[in-house]
């Protein structure tokens, strides 16, 4: 990877190495990513990121923070676009989140992996900022039971992790390789809005 040679400002230089520690994870995977290669890609002395985080799972988490707080801003986007349906609305977060997942699979298995979650490393900054996430989720969910989308007699909470549990495992399968067909991709998407939104009206789609 060809370093980055030129002068930050000590305030930016946090969100340079996110930057930089992102491109590795994508080109080579989250094990090829150390503190001291991520100093050599940024063009900084080796103590420079030490100043930033305190090692390499907090620079993880740093990462997983911006993943969560990037599909927060698609998924709200989603939410509150008006000019869709409801059941259009349901229907495009399935496959905005597939789609996600499929344009930043090092990054979706960085937020939601072993190398985080497992190990008890994250942060207080990432929960602050993966919790909500999810909590937002439980949110929509409520919103489109009470459009009758969803069904009612669930608890939101379940519904949501029953909801979320699916979509992460369609989203294995692809990054997985599991499945590559793109047509197939998109008729699970289908299916799977089909089979939560089973009985609901849908006269305009």
């Amino acid at each position: 990877m060809a370093q980055v040679s030129q002068s930050y400002h000590h305030g930016d230089l946090r969100q340079t190495l996110i930057n930089t520690a992102r491109s590795r994870i994508a080109e080579h995977g989250v094990g090829s990513l150390s503190l001291r290669k991520l100093a050599e890609d940024a063009g900084v002395s080796r103590t420079a990121p030490y100043h930033h985080f305190k090692d390499k799972s907090a620079l993880l988490s740093a990462i997983a923070a911006e993943g969560f707080t990037q599909w927060q801003q698609v998924a709200r986007e989603i939410f509150d676009n008006t000019e869709l349906s409801a059941r259009q609305r349901f229907r495009t977060f399935i496959h905005r989140y597939i789609g996600f997942a499929a344009g930043n699979p090092e990054l979706y298995e960085l937020m939601f992996g072993r190398p985080i979650w497992q190990s008890n490393s994250a942060t207080d900054d990432l929960k602050s900022v993966a919790y909500p996430c999810f909590q937002f989720q439980v949110e929509m969910t409520r919103y489109w039971q009470a459009q009758g989308l969803l069904p009612q007699q669930q608890d939101p909470l379940r519904l949501a992790q029953v909801t979320w549990g699916t979509l992460h495992g369609i989203a294995r399968l692809l990054i997985d390789g599991i499945y590559a067909d793109q047509s197939h991709i998109d008729d699970m998407c289908d299916c799977a809005a089909d089979v939560f939104m089973r009985g609901a009206p849908h006269p305009h789609e």
